[in-house]
C-alpha cells in the first residue's frame, strides 16, 4: 500500500521545478521539499494570509527556546502551516516570488532567513495510513531520509547504522549547517494503538532529534503539531523541551491557526454570506483576545453558500459519547448546564494529555477543549460549547447515551414547546418546566433560581435556531432574568421574568413596572411577556403569556 507515494512526489516535484525554473538544491520528499504543495494552497481564491507566522517563528531561530507544539483540532490550518513553514525556510526552492505577494515580504526578517535551510518534513499521519505494516513505519522514514541526505550532502560519510539525529550531527560538524524540523501530527502514535515496539521506537526517535545537548546547535527549529498537547505520562520526558501553544492558551500564535473573526467577515463580505449568521454557527473559540472559527466549515459554508454542520465530515459525535459514558461524579449536570448555554468551571491542568486515563470529569472536559467539542475562557477557568454546529454534534452524541434518554426527550420537545409559547399556550409551558426543572436538578438544590434558569434554556434549546438569548438583561429600571431576541423575521421577542412562591401575574406585572421592555427600544416588532412562577412546596410552575401592548 505504501511505497511509491515517494516515488511519485519526488518525481512530480523535479518535473515541476524543471518547468518552473525552481533549481537550487536537491529537493527530497522529506529532506529539503520544494513549496510545491504551498504554491496549490495559495491558489486557491479562499486562501487565507497567515504568512506573518513566519516572522513569529523567526524569532526562535537559533535561540535557546526554539523548539515549539501546536495543539489544534482536526481541520484547524495545521497542515497548511506546516508546508507555508517549510515553504518558506527549505533550501529546495526560491520562494521569493511565491511570497511577494503576502504580508511576510514585508517584514525586514523576511530575505535573511528565506530558504536558507535544510529543512526535514514528516507528515506522520500520512506515513502511519500508508504503512501496511506499521512496525516499519519508523525504520522506513529513517531510511529515505538518510538516502536523500547521502544524496544531498555526498562528500560526508554517513554509515548504515547512523540515526537521523547522527546524520544531522555529522553534516553539523562538517559543513555548519542548521536543520529545521517539521513535523505534522506527531501525536498519531499515542492516539491510535500501535504494538509497544513502535511506541518504544518512536519515543527513541523522538529522544534523539530533541533531547541531546549535543545536537541542539544543529537545530534551528523544531515544529510540532498535533490534537493533543504533549503527552505528560509517557512522551512529557522526550518533549518537555517544547513550548506549548493550545486551545488553552495559544499566547502569541492564537491568531496563525484557525480564521479569526476579521478574517471570517471578511471573506463573508466577499462572497455575500451573512456574517452573523456565520458567527452563531461557527464562533465561539476565544484565544488571547481572538475569535477564533474552524477554517474548515467556514470555506465549505462560502463555498456551498449553505449553513450546515460541517464538523461531521471531518470528526465523529461519538467521541463526545464515548467520553461522556465513563459518567464521572457531576459530568451530567454540567453537560446539561452547558447545553443550556451556561459555562462551567474546569481544572485544565491536571490531565495528562492521554485518550485512555480519564480520572473525572475535569480531565474529560480537559481532552474535548483540546478536540474543539468544548471552547475554554482562561479567564474565568470555565468551559462552554462554542457554537451551533457543535453544539449539534453534542445533541447527536447524547441521543445514543442512556443515562440522558430525559435529557434528549426534553431537547426533541423544544421545538413544540416555543410554537406553544408563541400561540401563548401557557398551561404547555408550565408543564414543560414542570419535567425539565426536575431533570436539571439532580444534585444541585432544586429551589435555586439558577437551576430554575437551566431548566428555561434546555427547555428552549430549539430557540437557538431563531433567537439569541441574554441572561439578567440589563433594561429599564433592573434586570429582566431571560430575553430572547429574534435574529429571523416575523416572530415576536419574549421577555421572560420568574417568580419564587409568589405568582405569575406578579411576573408580569414587574415586567411592566419596571420598563424591561426598554431594553428592546430599537426593536420594532411584536413582544411577549412571560411571566413564569415556580412554588416551592408543590414543586409545579405557573405560566402566564401576553402580547405588549404600548
Amino acid at each position: 500500500m505504501r511505497e511509491n507515494r515517494g516515488a511519485t512526489c519526488f518525481v512530480f516535484c523535479a518535473v515541476y521545478a524543471i518547468m518552473t525554473g525552481e533549481r537550487g538544491r536537491t529537493m527530497g520528499i522529506y529532506l529539503n521539499p520544494s513549496n510545491v504543495i504551498f504554491k496549490g494552497f495559495v491558489k486557491n481564491p479562499l486562501y487565507v494570509d497567515k504568512t506573518m507566522m513566519i516572522h513569529e517563528l523567526n524569532r526562535f531561530i537559533d535561540i535557546e527556546n526554539k523548539y515549539i507544539c501546536i495543539s489544534r483540532p482536526r481541520r484547524f490550518g495545521k497542515t497548511i502551516a506546516g508546508n507555508m513553514i517549510a515553504a518558506y525556510y527549505s533550501k529546495g526552492c526560491d520562494s521569493r516570488e511565491l511570497f511577494a505577494p503576502y504580508k511576510i515580504a514585508t517584514s525586514p526578517d523576511f530575505e535573511e532567513k528565506r530558504n536558507k535551510f535544510n529543512v526535514i518534513q514528516i507528515d506522520m499521519n500520512s506515513e502511519f495510513q500508508n504503512y501496511t505494516n506499521k512496525d516499519n513505519l519508523l525504520s522506513g522514514i529513517t531510511k529515505t531520509i538518510k538516502a536523500e541526505m547521502r544524496k544531498e550532502f555526498q562528500t560526508i560519510q554517513l554509515d548504515d547504522d547512523d540515526s537521523i539525529a547522527q546524520c544531522i550531527l555529522k553534516i553539523y560538524s562538517a559543513t555548519g549547517e542548521t536543520f529545521v524540523i517539521i513535523i505534522d501530527e506527531y501525536d498519531v502514535l499515542v492516539r491510535e494503538q500501535v504494538s509497544e515496539k513502535l511506541f518504544s521506537e518512536y519515543l527513541g526517535f523522538l529522544n534523539g532529534l530533541f533531547k541531546s545537548n549535543t545536537l541542539r546547535p544543529a537545530i534551528a527549529l523544531a515544529y510540532l503539531t498535533g490534537i493533543l498537547p504533549v503527552v505528560r505520562d509517557k512522551v512529557q520526558s522526550k518533549l518537555n523541551n517544547f513550548e506549548e501553544y493550545t486551545m488553552i492558551d495559544a499566547d502569541e500564535l492564537s491568531e496563525y491557526v484557525g480564521f479569526t473573526s476579521d478574517e471570517v467577515k471578511s471573506l463573508c463580505e466577499k462572497y455575500g454570506v451573512d456574517f452573523a449568521e456565520c458567527k452563531r454557527w461557527y464562533d465561539g473559540y476565544n484565544l488571547r483576545g481572538f475569535e477564533i472559527y474552524n477554517p474548515e466549515s467556514v470555506v465549505k459554508l462560502v463555498q456551498k453558500r449553505e449553513f450546515s454542520n460541517y464538523w461531521n465530515k471531518t470528526s465523529s459525535y461519538e467521541v463526545i459519547s464515548d467520553r461522556i459514558r465513563q459518567n464521572f461524579a457531576g459530568t451530567k449536570d454540567d453537560v446539561i448546564k452547558m447545553l443550556s448555554g451556561e459555562s462551567v468551571d474546569v481544572d485544565v491542568y491536571m490531565y495528562l494529555n492521554t485518550i485512555n486515563r480519564f480520572r473525572n470529569k475535569n480531565d474529560i472536559f480537559t481532552y474535548l477543549i483540546h478536540l474543539g467539542y468544548l471552547a475554554y475562557d482562561r479567564k474565568e477557568k470555565n468551559c462552554y460549547i462554542p457554537n451551533k454546529e457543535v453544539r449539534e454534534e453534542w445533541i447527536r452524541a447524547l441521543s445514543i447515551i442512556e443515562e440522558y434518554e430525559v435529557t434528549n426527550k426534553i431537547i426533541q420537545s423544544s421545538k413544540e414547546l416555543l410554537a406553544e409559547t408563541l400561540r401563548k399556550n401557557s398551561d404547555a409551558v408550565a408543564k414543560a418546566l414542570d419535567v425539565s426543572h426536575i431533570h436539571v436538578t439532580s444534585n444541585r438544590s432544586y429551589n435555586n433560581e439558577d437551576a430554575l434558569q437551566s431548566a428555561i434554556y434546555l427547555s428552549y434549546i430549539y430557540a437557538l435556531n431563531k433567537y439569541t438569548v441574554v441572561k439578567e438583561m440589563t433594561a429599564g429600571k433592573g434586570f429582566a432574568d431571560v430575553v430572547f431576541i429574534p435574529f429571523v423575521p416575523n416572530i415576536p421577542a419574549m421577555i421572560i421574568e420568574l417568580k419564587r412562591n409568589g405568582s405569575a401575574e406578579s411576573a408580569i406585572e414587574q415586567i411592566r413596572a419596571k420598563n424591561y421592555f426598554d431594553s428592546l427600544s430599537n426593536y420594532s416588532g411584536n413582544l411577549l411577556f412571560i411571566g413564569i412562577n415556580y412554588d416551592e412546596n408543590t414543586k409545579m410552575h405557573e405560566c402566564k403569556i401576553e402580547d405588549f401592548v404600548k
